[in-house]
């Protein structure tokens, strides 16, 4: 499938599908269903420096069209990782993409330094956790303070950076800018929706923290409009996801600008969906007689 083939940042992808962070945890259990080396990459559950056991109450609600999360970053932390994890996922042929969130400035770098120690192919920041210690304002959701994050892990990091994006933003291409000037090597987007579903019986909200993320092809449409707005606004490459479940959908986002694409949601309606974007996608560029993914990335 050399039609596939991209590089993203100067790392080279087999093909331009990964999965998104959160949906795949570290590969072991969707490499139960399907050979994980058939995707471009996978990217990691969300991690933060020490473990975490998530929210408590309901965590995952069914919506029309997608679903809703309130997860809340629970995960075996970063030693955990790096021991337990790291060496199974590097030993596959595909690109290992580290998903790092935090809820301070302090357990973003903390994670950093403990990554830098090791070999991954890309590091994903996760801006869209809550910082705890500024009354848990969203990094990602002001430019200049998200500015701060991103500085400051650009310095410390050793590793190519991308940043993902949340579509809760202000201005989600000035975010994009500003991660460019920062020295970001990319940028993904886009994370959940912030959204509500209520309990009409019990008469509250279905989530103990009230809002959750809303994902799936419910939000396709206006993640597909933020990757193209933001593709044309910067001159780094952009990981496009959100919504995506189907070839066609894939398509879209790369003459949108993607360079590569996330697959995330789908993958609980079908556990290898992902196989089925990724023949989707080669048998269409044959088809039309495309040698190359790149002559289609953002033609619109």
């Amino acid at each position: 499938m050399s039609r596939l083939e991209t590089t993203f940042a100067g790392v080279k992808f087999k093909n331009p599908v990964a999965l998104a962070s959160g949906t795949c945890g570290f590969g072991r259990e969707m490499n139960e269903f399907f050979d994980i080396e058939k995707l471009g990459g996978i990217c990691s559950k969300g991690l933060i420096e020490h473990p975490h056991g998530g929210n408590d109450g309901i965590r995952v609600w069914e919506t029309p069209s997608g679903m809703m999360n309130s997860v809340g970053l629970e995960n075996p932390g970063v030693d955990a990782f790096i021991e337990n994890d790291l060496a199974w996922v590097n030993s596959k042929e595909l690109v290992n993409i580290v998903n790092l969130g935090g809820h301070s400035i302090d357990d973003y770098l903390s994670g950093v330094e403990k990554l830098n120690k090791v070999n991954l192919d890309i590091l994903e920041l996760n801006i869209s956790c809550p910082n705890v210690k500024e009354g848990g304002m969203n990094f990602g959701v002001k430019t200049e303070a998200a500015r701060e994050v991103v500085k400051l892990i650009r310095k410390e990091c050793k590793h190519k950076l991308v940043v993902k994006l949340s579509p809760n933003a202000e201005d989600i291409v000035s975010l994009a800018r500003m991660c460019e000037e920062e020295g970001a090597e990319g940028v993904s987007l886009t994370n959940t929706f912030l959204g509500m579903a209520i309990d009409i019986n019990k008469r509250k909200p279905v989530f103990n923290n009230g809002y959750a993320g809303l994902s799936g092809p419910a939000i396709k449409p206006i993640s597909l409009r933020m990757v193209h707005q933001v593709a044309h606004a910067v001159n780094i490459p952009v990981m496009g996801l959100g919504g995506i479940t189907t070839w066609q959908d894939a398509i879209e986002f790369i003459m949108a600008g993607a360079t590569v694409i996330q697959v995330g949601t789908a993958s609980f309606m079908k556990p290898d969906i992902s196989l089925d974007i990724i023949n989707g996608m080669d048998k269409w560029l044959a088809d039309n007689g495309i040698e190359s993914i790149e002559e289609i990335r953002g033609i619109v």
